[in-house]
């Protein structure tokens, strides 16, 4: 009923591509099911464009396949309005808050725009050329941040693979020659080392699934510009990444056994284990780097059936609906979507919502904003293990403020990976962050406003400064 409804009011009309519209929403609902979203989701998806397109009102929907479809349908098109193209500053801003709203209301808005977004990138050949880089790049800047933080790994190198050469063609063009014949090699010589671990696995009685791919390039052209990787591709060591997927967690720390038994383990790499501790975003795996059989550096993740599919699609995952199911949720309260509200994994989008009354100034406002909901993020521990998620650059003053809001004003001095460091030193994925308290507070330095880089340290040091009038 509700694909016909909109296969009728979409009748007529073309894509740029040369295609029935109705195809494009058809794409979005099969993208929808494919996520595990619930049958409102994907009929939202079949509907979302009837506003703009067919001058159909939400009212109209509502009257026609109820209160939470068109509610649904509203708050697609209202994630919708958050663009970079030709928006003034605060208008922006506004709007990327607008949608934060809509998440901590329900994160199927955004997984509906998100599909969209998908789709329209994979189409963007038939737009004109002038419009195609603007496009491509707000998807750089807003979507694929915005499916990393909520932890849909599969969506946001999708989105960043599609979108590279549009935006940055000569770097692609760099990246794919100087990358072409490591890949080869790679390609050559993994599958012998895919089959050695099937084998050993398999003499242990350990149950897996193990594969490989290539690296995405959008990522491997960032690792590529690091710093302490200098564009020298030989330093990297996951050109292609082979996955250890088991039955559940327990299996995984046996397969990571067996493996070291097998391959010894890089000494001064180590071991990442994200099942013990897991990313903010609900991402779980264990990486370890090893010598394979021809003394070549590969790594190698190791995760759970379940693991796997919560990296790959988020909060959309279909084990997400099933979890909901089994822990009590009712079939009615799944039907309405309620199962897809906000959780503890998602308290940044709660702490962004609330953002707007917290600003010093436009200018400051949209910077911060989109570094606290829109950079890449980096995840550092506590001594005790804790996780924290911070924006890339971020310093330990950064953290101190993160962990609590008083914590920034005892600082004597910070340790990164146990050894001594400056309070402006910028941190990385991984690192052990300790903070060395002084007895009493003290007054914060107002040249750490110059390099701070979370909001939430920036209000805290100005509101100090204020109360003995240092700023």
């Amino acid at each position: 009923m509700v694909f016909d409804y909109a296969n009728e009011k979409h009748l007529g009309q073309l894509r740029k591509t040369g295609d029935p519209y109705i195809t494009h929403s058809l794409n979005i609902a099969h993208t929808l099911a494919g996520w595990g979203l619930d049958q409102t989701s994907i009929e939202a998806g079949l509907l979302h464009d009837l506003p703009e397109m067919s001058g159909i009102s939400i009212e109209e929907i509502e009257k026609k396949f109820g209160v939470e479809l068109a509610d649904l349908v509203d708050g697609v098109n209202l994630v919708g309005q958050v663009r970079l193209r030709g928006s003034r500053d605060m208008e922006f801003l506004e709007n990327l808050r607008k949608m934060f709203v809509h998440m901590a209301k329900d994160l199927r808005a955004v997984l509906i725009r998100l599909a969209d977004r998908r789709h329209n990138i994979l189409t963007l050949y038939g737009l004109p050329i002038i419009k195609q880089r603007p496009i491509a790049l707000e998807t750089l800047e807003i979507y694929v941040p915005l499916a990393e933080r909520m932890g849909m790994g599969k969506l946001k190198s999708e989105l960043e693979d599609l979108t590279f050469p549009y935006v940055y063609p000569e770097e692609y063009k760099w990246v794919t020659e100087i990358a072409g014949p490591h890949f080869k090699h790679s390609i050559e010589n993994v599958p012998e080392s895919i089959n050695r671990i099937r084998l050993q696995m398999s003499k242990h009685g350990i149950v897996a699934q193990i594969d490989g791919r290539p690296k995405h390039k959008y990522s491997l052209y960032r690792k590529l510009m690091r710093p302490e990787i200098n564009q020298d591709i030989g330093k990297i060591h996951d050109l292609i990444a082979v996955r250890i997927i088991t039955k559940d967690a327990a299996s995984c720390y046996s397969a990571l056994g067996v493996l070291h038994q097998y391959w010894k383990p890089v000494p001064f790499l180590g071991i990442s284990d994200f099942i013990a501790q897991p990313k903010p975003n609900g991402y779980q795996s264990i990486h370890t780097k090893v010598f394979d059989h021809r003394g070549n550096i590969i790594e190698i993740q190791i995760r759970s059936e379940e693991m796997h599919v919560q990296a790959e699609f988020g909060p959309a995952a279909h084990f997400a609906y099933s979890i909901a199911k089994s822990s009590g949720a009712s079939t009615d309260k799944l039907e309405e979507g309620t199962s897809f509200k906000v959780g503890n994994k998602f308290d940044w989008v709660k702490q962004l919502v609330g953002w707007k009354d917290q600003m010093f100034s436009e200018k400051e406002a949209i910077k911060d904003f989109s570094l606290d909901a829109l950079s890449h993020h980096i995840y550092v521990f506590s001594p005790k293990g804790d996780v924290y998620d911070l924006p890339e650059n971020s310093t330990p003053v950064d953290y101190a403020f993160n962990v609590h809001s008083s914590l920034g004003f005892f600082i004597q001095t910070a340790k990164i990976n146990d050894r001594i460091a400056t309070v402006d030193a910028k941190l990385k994925s991984g690192d052990v962050v300790e903070i060395i308290k002084t007895k009493k507070s003290k007054s914060p330095n107002k040249n750490w406003l110059r390099f701070v880089k979370t909001h939430k340290a920036k209000l805290e040091i100005k509101k100090a400064l204020e109360k003995v009038g240092g700023v």
